[in-house]
């Protein structure tokens, strides 16, 4: 009796071994699958950047002709070997976090615990345009070249919701006030952001689209960094990066980023915020935007859209039904 018990409980342990053994193999085939999908997806990328500025890249110019600010967002860590390229509105204050902890003696996991306004410090982090050119291009060549991007109609959303919904007083002194003037039949816009909100007087979303597109605003002043055009920003044409993530991807992106730059067991990348901007609300943005701007608008950040590989959306410019569109 004891034999055969004992019996019939090293079955039940070698079944629940052979049951264990099956769901590690599962989970091994799983993480191997995910890590061949990233991959290719990266590569696709890549590859995507190149043929398109084979065709009509951006700029056809070579370092020593660019201007000093159009490579200011370019930030580098000696220490690490990286350069990053950050975009406004595109998880660029916690990518700079990971650019001021790998500065630390010691390295952190608590990103969130960074304060904003230290990382958007720009004395923070040196720059590439800090360098001697022959420098620059000795970085450009051995450095490890990173950025993300967005889908660049969700972007422009992300910024008009940040720097025009909420009591900004920069931005409504530099921009709103200007915006409300000429566009919104405001000739005499309040002189605060606080008297503004008093009164429920701000620039609308179609406001802010009317102000990109008038020749006027870049002959005054370039684009602000929140809504200048990404490629713009980091020209991929010109810098041959070695990964380019997407807002669209970033849990997975970060994941496969700090991999390859053999941070992943020092750093942790927050997890996405709920309140992003959403696909699914663009439909009710552009709803306001008449058709003729929504293509003019498409003109003006078409490169982003074909470089970073975004499809055009037909059904938003084309004039038909938006009910499926962004499904």
């Amino acid at each position: 009796m004891q034999k055969a018990t004992m019996t019939s409980c090293r079955r039940v342990l070698l079944l629940f071994g052979f049951v264990g053994l099956m769901v590690s193999l599962y989970q091994w085939n799983m993480s191997q699958e995910k890590k061949a999908r990233i991959h290719q997806r990266q590569e696709a990328r890549k590859q995507l950047l190149r043929e398109v500025c084979d065709v009509d890249g951006e700029e056809k110019r070579i370092l020593e002709d660019m201007k000093i600010n159009e490579l200011s967002h370019l930030i580098v860590d000696d220490k690490h070997g990286i350069i990053y390229c950050y975009i406004p509105k595109v998880a660029c204050t916690n990518w700079k976090r990971v650019m001021y902890v790998l500065n630390q003696s010691k390295p952190s996991d608590d990103l969130i615990s960074i304060p904003r306004d230290l990382v958007h410090n720009p004395k923070l982090f040196p720059r590439l345009i800090d360098s001697p050119i022959p420098e620059m291009k000795a970085k450009l060549k051995h450095y490890t070249k990173f950025l993300f991007v967005r889908d660049p109609f969700v972007r422009l959303i992300s910024a008009y919701r940040d720097k025009f919904q909420k009591h900004n007083k920069d931005f409504y002194k530099t921009y709103a006030q200007d915006i409300l003037r000429l566009y919104a039949n405001q000739p005499t816009p309040p002189q605060s952001v606080d008297e503004a909100y008093a009164s429920g007087i701000r620039p609308s979303f179609y406001n802010f689209i009317q102000y990109l597109l008038d020749p006027m605003t870049e002959r005054r002043w370039p684009f602000d960094e929140h809504w200048r055009q990404m490629h713009r920003l980091c020209h991929p044409c010109l810098i041959k990066y070695d990964y380019v993530g997407h807002q669209e991807t970033l849990q997975e992106d970060a994941e496969q980023l700090l991999k390859i730059l053999n941070l992943e067991g020092d750093i942790r990348f927050p997890p996405s915020y709920e309140n992003m901007t959403a696909h699914d609300s663009v439909l009710d943005w552009f709803r306001t935007v008449p058709l003729e701007d929504r293509r003019k608008l498409y003109e003006l950040y078409e490169e982003d859209f074909r470089l970073f590989g975004y499809r055009r959306p037909d059904e938003l410019l084309d004039g038909e039904t938006m009910s499926g569109f962004w499904g």
